[in-house]
């Protein structure tokens, strides 16, 4: 049995984090998926029975992993992995796909990563209570994809506290510090004309030393999570306002309105003006 998929809006992408989809599945034996490679995060918390998990490692040898009854694995985008249920006790587990802006950040939190994609809850009653999330998200349907992305939330919270390989958001790597002090220049100066040397001087670091620490800590490189992050503000005024398309764009800093027509597109897919039409709120107001 599997549960119907949900997706998100395409704006939400741009979130810290996103919610695409999720379902519940009961596995026959030997039930298998892949080998594939994902777009997004894919985690599954296995609520009985057992399987197998085979992803690669930093050098692409393929490590064989073993699961069961209350543990969970992590699929990462862009690395290829083959699951597959046990032929005498397959198994049943509910999954989540999601993304975002700080998905990268808030699983190193957790320990898990392509590297390490098994997770172990640290008692029996926080694996359910991360299961229980799990299923608020998936029997939700008459909730609004507000809620199921709070519940998102929720559930992310619940598999930082309860994992056993859980790192500390406050005081761990220093790398995880830059990333932190990155983002919120960008959130107080994204307006501005700021570069990527800025930001290494913020943080006192060589341009492209920073620029690979953030990259591996965040997924994205600075240049690119502050585009993301201006096109996000940008079609947010969109959708609630009535300001001019230039005006918009000088205050996501772009005051050349072509340049900024131009980034939108690359990131929506369509032109301001279009993404305008389609998203508009209809008590907008100036």
């Amino acid at each position: 049995m599997k549960d119907v998929l949900f997706s998100v809006f395409q704006d939400q992408r741009f979130m810290d984090l996103t919610l695409y989809q999720f379902g519940y599945e009961k596995c026959l034996p030997l039930h298998s998926f892949g080998p594939c490679v994902r777009n997004h995060y894919l985690f599954h918390y296995i609520i009985s029975g057992k399987g197998v998990l085979h992803s690669d490692d930093p050098e692409h040898h393929t490590i064989t992993h073993h699961l069961s009854m209350d543990m969970g694995f992590l699929i990462e985008p862009g690395v290829a992995n083959f699951y597959i249920a046990d032929k005498d006790e397959p198994w049943e587990y509910i999954w989540v796909e999601f993304g975002g802006l700080r998905a990268k950040e808030f699983l190193a939190a957790a320990g898990l990563s392509y590297e390490t994609p098994v997770y172990n809850p640290d008692t029996p009653t926080h694996g359910h209570a991360l299961q229980e999330e799990m299923f608020q998200i998936l029997n939700g349907s008459s909730t609004s994809p507000l809620a199921r992305i709070g519940h998102l939330y929720l559930f992310m919270d619940k598999l930082i506290s309860s994992s056993t390989a859980h790192k500390q958001l406050q005081g761990g790597k220093l790398s995880e510090f830059y990333a932190r002090e990155t983002i919120s220049f960008i959130e107080q100066y994204y307006n501005q004309n700021i570069t990527v040397l800025d930001m290494a001087n913020r943080c006192n670091l060589d341009r492209s030393y920073f620029g690979k620490v953030f990259k591996e800590t965040v997924g994205q490189s600075p240049q690119e999570f502050l585009i993301q992050y201006r096109m996000s503000k940008a079609a947010e005024a969109l959708s609630l306002t009535d300001r001019p398309i230039g005006e918009i764009g000088v205050s996501v800093g772009y005051p050349n309105q072509l340049h900024f027509s131009r980034a939108f597109k690359n990131a929506y897919g369509v032109a301001p003006r279009e993404y305008r039409q389609m998203n508009r709120l209809k008590d907008v107001k100036k």
